[in-house]
């Protein structure tokens, strides 16, 4: 089966099935990088889309922003190697380590933790947001040259409320996304 269009979420509560308009593929990736290389591999390979969208919540790093974000770059903030590598980038590893999306102006990080306090890298690295899947998509999506498009809507303020925040909020940026998601689909 094909599709035009995949859609990589990383939870239901983010946004629902039921909200999808009609046409359109969504598939959970569930929390982490190993679950959302996992799932947007086999999503590829059993959609063959001409592109990929993930829709995620996020943790702001820019205290100026707010509400939904397009992403344009994705860096890895958990890959931490010195002296082999500088952070952000895997040792002896070939691939990028970082991604470009079709378009956007804010830069992403990624990482298997929840991040809860004030990280001076991120602020060298110009991290607008912080999440847990988006550079384990592009990395796949790069892989296969499907191109990919993120959207991140701001849950909390990546500090020690970020739990409570995030739990507060991850349902409030699907009337957003979706409304940008029509938006998309008129091209």
């Amino acid at each position: 089966m094909k599709t035009e269009l995949l859609i990589i979420t990383a939870l239901e509560s983010e946004l629902k099935r039921a909200a999808m308009p009609q046409g359109v593929k969504i598939v959970y990736s569930g929390i982490g990088k190993i679950n959302a290389s996992l799932t947007t591999l086999k999503a590829m390979q059993e959609l063959q889309p001409k592109r990929i969208v993930n829709f995620g919540t996020a943790g702001k790093v820019n205290p100026q922003l707010q509400g939904l974000l397009e992403i344009a770059r994705v860096i890895q903030r958990d890959m931490q190697t010195e002296p082999l590598a500088p952070r952000g980038q895997t040792p002896f590893c070939p691939r990028p380590f970082e991604y470009f999306s079709l378009s956007g102006e804010h830069v992403c990080g990624s990482g298997d933790s929840f991040v809860t306090a004030f990280d001076p890298w991120l602020d060298e690295q110009k991290v607008d947001v912080v999440d847990m899947e988006l550079f384990a998509i592009a990395t796949v999506a790069h892989q296969h040259g499907i191109p990919w498009q993120s959207f991140k809507y701001i849950t909390d303020d990546a500090n020690e409320d970020s739990a409570k925040d995030w739990q507060a909020k991850v349902n409030h940026g699907q009337t957003l996304f979706l409304e940008k998601l029509n938006d998309l689909m008129k091209f």
